[in-house]
């Protein structure tokens, strides 16, 4: 039994690994074909019919691209920090169940790596963990750019980290619970019993957060793409740049996971039809970080901060105490 659970755990973690590793190109595939339809443009459209080898042509330049260490780096701290980007992100995974129990030859699969008792207070540790990434990025390379953009990562990151964690307190006060699994079978009876309707203000507050936990529009202060450098990325190449691109896009998927389990019923009963309502959900999410891109501006880091500091903290602390009283009368 021991022998058989350690091979299922093995194998749940490479096809994690491979499967979004593989979204995360595929991902940008999406990204840029969303983005070109709102802008009337036609996107990736040379490399395969619609584009579609794009993905494939990105992977191998990325693989084949030489691997420059500038001078006057901290070599060791340069190399090491995008791996800490990708190994926080594909960590962060272990704790979601992406989907509902199943049989296969006889045999029960559970679509979880491992299902702890604390898998949402893991989760928001990783997710911070991976602050690390960006900011011994920049901080470890010879450039000034670079260490503002790690200044600013420090910033959004462990601010906006406090309003994921206080907007996510009342709803485990209802569920009592920290278990992602614990979390979909509160909401199984249907979609009356979303947590979302008895926590819209909850809600609201977590998928704000989530744009800054994953650096994206129009919270992008991380590494914006419009300005003339790359952030902490800019003195990156070939892979080492592909793994903190492959940690933002993972990241994303998570995110897009861990929202509607937590919020939206998750898959529900278990049936097929709930798996692919949740994979639907995901979907949803993911375009909709892709739809904010292109339709939203970029704030500057002082709202960023007033915003967090002066608004979304406050209403979440208030969202707790008028959680804790509704429970206890």
């Amino acid at each position: 039994m021991d022998s058989a659970y350690l091979i299922e755990t093995i194998i749940k973690v490479v096809v994690i690994l491979l499967v979004f590793s593989a979204l995360a190109g595929i991902g940008t595939y999406f990204e840029r074909k969303v983005l070109a339809f709102m802008q009337r443009r036609l996107g990736p459209m040379n490399v395969g019919p619609y584009g579609l080898l794009q993905v494939a042509a990105d992977g191998i330049k990325l693989f084949t691209k030489e691997d420059i260490i500038p001078t006057g780096v901290v070599v060791k701290i340069f190399k090491i920090a995008p791996v800490i980007t990708a190994a926080t992100a594909f960590m962060a995974a272990a704790a979601i169940p992406f989907l509902p129990s199943f049989t296969l030859f006889g045999y029960e699969v559970h679509p979880i790596v491992s299902d702890i008792n604390i898998g949402i207070l893991y989760i928001l540790g990783i997710m911070a963990v991976g602050l690390y990434g960006p900011l011994l990025g920049g901080m470890a390379s010879a450039n000034k750019y670079s260490l503002i953009s790690a200044a600013r990562t420090a910033a959004v990151f462990i601010s906006y980290e406090v309003v994921t964690g206080l907007s996510i307190l009342a709803p485990i006060m209802m569920v009592g619970s920290l278990s992602l699994i614990d979390f979909n079978e509160y909401q199984a009876g249907g979609i009356s019993e979303w947590i979302v309707w008895s926590q819209p203000v909850a809600f609201v507050l977590f998928w704000i957060a989530a744009f800054a936990e994953t650096g994206r529009t129009p919270f992008h202060l991380i590494a914006n793409d419009h300005e003339i450098i790359d952030g902490f990325g800019t003195e990156y190449s070939g892979m080492r740049w592909g793994l903190f691109f492959i940690g933002e896009y993972a990241n994303m998927f998570f995110i897009s996971f861990v929202i509607p389990l937590i919020f939206l019923g998750g898959y529900g009963d278990g049936s097929l039809l709930g798996a692919l309502g949740l994979l639907a959900k995901v979907a949803f999410f993911f375009f909709f970080f892709l739809w904010t891109r292109a339709a939203w501006p970029d704030v500057r880091p002082d709202q960023l901060m007033w915003l967090c500091w002066k608004v979304l903290m406050p209403i979440a602390v208030i969202n707790v105490v008028i959680t804790g009283f509704v429970m206890m009368f």
